[in-house]
């Protein structure tokens, strides 16, 4: 592949520390969640994926809806990323909800949602790697 951008962020002190990507733009504290036994003081890797992957998906059905000649502009993509314990380590689940606009039928919708699935590079990355629910609302 021939990269048409690259993203570049570095973090330190892992859960509990910063991010900050190479032109500024992003400069996050980082906070374990209470649910994970933190303070939940900072954002998170989940929500970092969740907000990436939400946009870019998104940017996908826009793409598949102006194809097929279907205005999806209007259209909201929530990703929920879940974190858990699987053996001795962690794994990812993602849920992604779209919810279509006002007057696109539903067979339409789940079509398109599903031609994203397969164009939205989170899509292809997580692919066979970990779980991922589409629900069209």
């Amino acid at each position: 592949m021939d990269a048409l951008y690259t993203a570049a962020a570095t973090a330190t002190h892992g859960r509990d520390g910063r991010t900050v990507t190479s032109d500024g733009k992003v400069d996050l504290a980082l906070g374990i969640p209470v649910e994970m036994g933190g303070n939940g003081q900072g954002t998170n890797p989940e929500q970092l994926f969740a907000a990436g992957y939400a946009a870019c998906f998104g940017s996908a059905l826009g793409v598949v809806g102006r194809a097929a000649k279907v205005d999806v502009s209007d259209a909201a993509v929530t990703a929920e990323v879940g974190i858990g314990k699987q053996g001795e380590g962690f794994a990812l689940a993602v849920t992604l909800r779209v919810e279509l606009p006002e007057g696109l039928d539903q067979e339409t919708g789940r079509k398109l949602v599903e031609q994203a699935h397969q164009v939205c590079p989170y899509s292809n990355a997580t692919r066979g790697n970990i779980p991922v629910d589409l629900v069209v609302e």
